[in-house]
């Protein structure tokens, strides 16, 4: 991450979107100077692929075929093509909603064809505490060496024994300013304008996400297992309910764009690319801070074809490639020469590229002890279905 990245992902023009470094005159000093790197967790809502599908059922022995199962609209025709044209090896994506979904399938032995996942930090320690991850051989990923110090020993896995980062972002909010009637700076600001905002709010479909933002905005880490704290974050979500329109993580930029909704919470990528369409909208990273979320790319133990795999991550690892992909899918890339290549303008966009002021604020969603999963569990029920 820059501070501690976790899990959650943007689109190309076709699609919905999803999804630390510092700014241009910290670009050649290190990423964001308290970078934690940790685990998190972030359910998105896979939209159409740009690409072929497996149909969930990827054949399997072909050398020249690596089969993918990814975030949405974390790959393009471009990228895939250039892909091919460079190695010769032609790459099939399937999608998958949440790592819960991927790691289900993988657990059920319907993942057994796929070479390349992309984790997010926290289900990068699940699966290498389950022996689910190949131990990569440092020797066969020159292009590590093109990622800031920082990711290459992130706090979810040292040394990138297990995975190399993907990409990162933040959860924030989109909105209207002209069309909101006050100023917004945080959720406080949501809160206090409860009456004027009925059903014209919308949170995503995430349990810790959603908890989370207010015991952040109550001063409490997002990470709390404090009942008493937890308590107070519902109690404060249960006052604003009458605000919310509904819980998703995607089908709300639809809504903010016609007025249907005033403010959707939602992911970096999805949020800065409806935001570059529609420049009447704007996406705020709130005052108290925010979920940070990072996914990253990690070979199964029952890859048929790692030697595809490797090809695929030092693709990713190379400078234009990360250059390119910040470009078109807006997401915050842990390759220092590639942040490097990017035009001032990207490079200075506190949007995909927060500065230390806000990121010092930010906290990455980290596993939780099974009792305090179950309270949440009960609060989100509580809330979400009434």
């Amino acid at each position: 991450m820059p501070p501690q990245l976790p899990s959650s992902h943007s689109a190309f023009a076709s699609l919905s979107r999803r999804r630390f470094l510092r700014r241009s005159a910290a670009a050649g000093t290190g990423l964001v100077s308290g970078i934690l790197l940790s685990n998190c967790a972030r359910n998105l809502v896979a939209t159409e692929p740009v690409t072929a599908q497996s149909n969930g059922n990827p054949p399997t022995g072909d050398a020249k075929i690596l089969y993918m199962y990814t975030w949405a609209a974390y790959t393009d025709d471009q990228l895939l093509q250039d892909f091919q044209d460079k190695t010769g090896i032609k790459v099939i994506v399937d999608i998958y909603d949440s790592n819960e979904t991927m790691l289900a399938k993988l657990q059920a032995g319907g993942g057994d064809n796929y070479s390349i996942i992309c984790p997010s930090d926290y289900m990068v320690t699940k699966m290498v505490n389950m022996g689910m991850l190949m131990p990569l051989d440092q020797s066969r990923l020159p292009g590590r060496t093109n990622l800031r110090a920082t990711w290459q020993d992130p706090s979810f896995d040292r040394g990138n024994q297990h995975s190399i980062p993907n990409n990162w972002g933040t959860t924030g909010l989109t909105y209207d300013p002209k069309q909101l009637g006050f100023e917004l700076k945080g959720w406080r600001d949501l809160w206090e304008n409860t009456a004027p905002l009925t059903r014209k709010v919308s949170m995503v479909n995430d349990v810790r996400e959603v908890l989370g933002s207010a015991l952040l905005t109550l001063g409490y880490s997002m990470n709390s297992t404090d009942p008493k704290q937890i308590k107070e974050a519902y109690d404060q979500l249960v006052a604003f309910k009458p605000a919310i329109a509904a819980f998703m993580t995607s089908g709300w930029e639809s809504q903010i764009v016609t007025g249907d909704l005033r403010v959707a919470m939602g992911y970096s990528p999805n949020a800065i690319t409806l935001v570059e369409e529609n420049p009447n909208l704007a996406y705020l990273i709130p005052e108290t801070g925010s979920s940070l979320w990072s996914d990253n790319l990690a070979i199964p133990k029952t890859a048929p074809n790692p030697d595809a795999a490797y090809e695929w991550m030092n693709f990713i690892l190379t400078p234009d490639v990360a250059k390119a992909v910040a470009e078109r899918l807006k997401l915050g890339i842990p390759n220092q020469k590639g942040f490097e290549m990017l035009p001032d303008a990207l490079k200075n966009d506190k949007r995909v590229f927060p500065d230390d002021a806000i990121l010092s604020k930010c906290q990455i969603l980290e596993p939780l002890p099974p009792e305090t999963l179950a309270l949440y569990d009960q609060y989100w029920t509580q809330l979400s279905s009434s």
